[in-house]
């Protein structure tokens, strides 16, 4: 059966940690009202892709797992401004260095409630894309991007599918998904081998053990941005059974 391809597309130095924290960058000012998008000084595609994903959630809003996913999709490496606890911390993405910076400890970061985590503005990054020097130089504040974007699949606020894999659909793990980084293991590592083995839909994904609808959902929003998940609309299996996701 015919699968769609899910994979997706594959300045100045970094401000002073004090900066980063007051969420100023030289003489910018960052402004903290959520849902502000410099949007304007994005790509024409990229620009749409984000509001298309903010309209999802209302007015004013922006989907932190959907910008991670624009993001990767459109290859653009951005700067998001998140609210984290008391701080505004600004992550930048470098998708095609597969790669994440925090002024603060990324581990730190991503041992907290990322379900709390809520996306203030996005911007295209300020800092260039790292070099191996300088991965070695400030290792405690990158990782790699595969891990923030399990983590927030996972973990963050989002719990519906993304647009690109809802709807009528079958699902199935590509063959040669490398997800050594991910260290799976339990009823996660147990599904994931499933879906190398089988072509399957949400419903019966939720029925599987340890799992339940909003699971499924999070493990095939993170194994699409992933670029480890085939999706059919054709095959037998394919259906929505009742649970079709709104698209825009």
């Amino acid at each position: 059966m015919p699968f769609q391809s899910t994979q997706p597309a594959s300045q100045q130095g970094a401000p002073r940690r004090a900066e980063y924290m007051a969420g100023r960058t030289g003489d910018e000012t960052l402004d903290s009202m959520a849902g502000v998008t410099r949007l304007s000084s994005l790509t024409p595609s990229l620009m749409a892709d984000l509001q298309r994903f903010g309209n999802e959630s209302g007015a004013g809003s922006l989907d932190m797992l959907a910008m991670l996913a624009a993001s990767v999709r459109h290859g653009r490496a951005l700067r998001a401004l998140v609210q984290i606890d008391q701080h505004q911390v600004p992550i930048s993405l470098f998708p095609t260095a597969r790669v994440a910076h925090s002024p603060l400890p990324m581990v730190t970061l991503l041992a907290g409630r990322l379900q709390d985590w809520r996306l203030l503005q996005v911007a295209p990054a300020q800092m260039k894309t790292p070099g191996a020097a300088e991965l070695q130089q400030l290792v405690h504040n990158f990782t790699p991007l595969p891990l923030l974007l399990w983590a927030v699949a996972q973990r963050g606020s989002r719990e519906t599918l993304l647009p690109e894999i809802a709807g009528t659909a079958a699902y199935r793990v590509t063959p040669s998904a490398d997800l050594k980084v991910l260290d799976l293991t339990g009823t996660v590592l147990a599904a994931v081998e499933r879906l190398r083995r089988h072509t399957t839909n949400l419903r019966e994904i939720a029925s599987w053990p340890g799992f339940d609808k909003s699971r499924a959902q999070r493990l095939l929003n993170g194994l699409y941005l992933q670029a480890a998940l085939l999706v059919s609309r054709t095959h037998p299996a394919a259906t929505n059974d009742g649970w079709a996701q709104t698209t825009h």
